[in-house]
């Protein structure tokens, strides 16, 4: 790995640190180098706040040394005056030797412009440095710009046999070690939707109530609108969307959303695109689950397996044939996870 692939991953790792917080901004982490040694960095903590370049030069303690230094950001600088002024101009005013840069923006307030601006300054630019790793940090924002649709990862917990639940009623099939790390998965994903089923059956309240983070927001697919209101899902904890086919209107924390009930998908995908969420992860319910397999409509796969768990009886999970990348064992449960081509 030679040093600009190295800078870059650290700038990887300090954007990582902002995981669940930045919507809808991405995931950024710069850092500024002098004579091979950092001298200052920093990461984009949350949307409104300092860009991840200015959270770098910021740090810097003697700014003097700027001129003769590079500066490396995992993503392209912006070049647009959002709630913060353009980044690459800053850059350009600070007179960098060099910038490096992961990878490009596709967004298309950026696309490019950052890029120009520094290199129409006379500084050296280079991009493209670990490009698929820049790209992977932040493949949620990168799908809902590219296709106008959020980043969707599926997950459900099945018995050794194939059953969601017992005899059709609420079971535990994953243990604490995997309900924690579940908790941490909703902490790091922008929002989570479960079906009608789903919600009148388990009651959830879908928060992260074992690990430090946000809450993400809610989304109840409930054409009928059967869910009662006294329901968990319904409490203040969280921002809730509810995709309805009769009442378009918002109150609080909860937002009503009318879409169609034929061939839901495509609508519901622009309803969430509409509200600027960036991922989803679908809980739900074996008839949810499977119209997004069905359809080819998923990013990432995650299936829970208590292999010794029979329950007989139930739900079956959903008919789902593809090979798992990567298979990790938390005591007795294992976790496949699996990505769309």
């Amino acid at each position: 790995m030679n040093n600009d692939e190295l800078y870059i991953k650290r700038c990887i790792g300090l954007a990582r640190k902002a995981l669940g917080n930045t919507y809808p901004n991405p995931l950024v982490g710069s850092v500024i180098v002098h004579n091979g040694k950092i001298i200052g960095e920093g990461y984009h903590h949350k949307a409104g706040e300092n860009h991840a370049e200015i959270n770098a030069i910021n740090s810097v303690e003697n700014k003097d040394l700027i001129p003769e230094s590079t500066i490396y950001v995992s993503l392209e600088p912006c070049a647009h005056y959002g709630k913060t002024p353009p980044c690459a101009l800053k850059i350009k005013e600070l007179g960098f030797k060099k910038v490096v840069i992961g990878a490009m923006d596709s967004h298309d307030k950026v696309n490019g412009k950052g890029k120009k601006i520094i290199q129409d300054a006379g500084i050296e630019v280079i991009s493209g440095i670990l490009e698929q790793e820049c790209i992977e940090l932040n493949k949620r924002f990168f799908t809902y710009h590219e296709q106008k649709r959020p980043y969707i990862i599926l997950k459900w917990a099945e018995s050794g046999d194939g059953y969601l639940d017992k005899d059709f009623k609420p079971t535990s099939i994953s243990n604490t070690l995997v309900n924690q790390w579940v908790h941490q998965l909703r902490a790091d994903e922008h929002a989570i939707l479960v079906g009608t089923q789903t919600a009148l059956n388990d009651n959830p309240s879908l928060t992260v109530r074992n690990v430090e983070g946000e809450n993400p927001v809610r989304i109840l697919i409930d054409f009928d609108l059967k869910v009662p209101e006294n329901f968990n899902i319904y409490n203040k904890e969280a921002k809730t969307l509810v995709l309805n086919s009769t009442k378009e209107e918002s109150k609080d924390n909860i937002r009503f959303i009318k879409i169609r009930k034929e061939n839901f998908l495509p609508d519901l995908m622009n309803a969430l695109y509409k509200e600027q969420i960036q991922s989803v992860i679908i809980e739900g319910g074996c008839f949810t689950l499977q119209q997004f397999i069905n359809a080819g409509l998923w990013d990432e796969a995650i299936v829970i397996k208590n292999e010794n768990l029979r329950l007989k009886n139930g739900t079956k999970a959903p008919q789902f044939n593809h090979t798992a990348n990567k298979i990790e064992n938390y005591r007795d449960n294992s976790v496949s996870f699996y990505t769309s081509k």
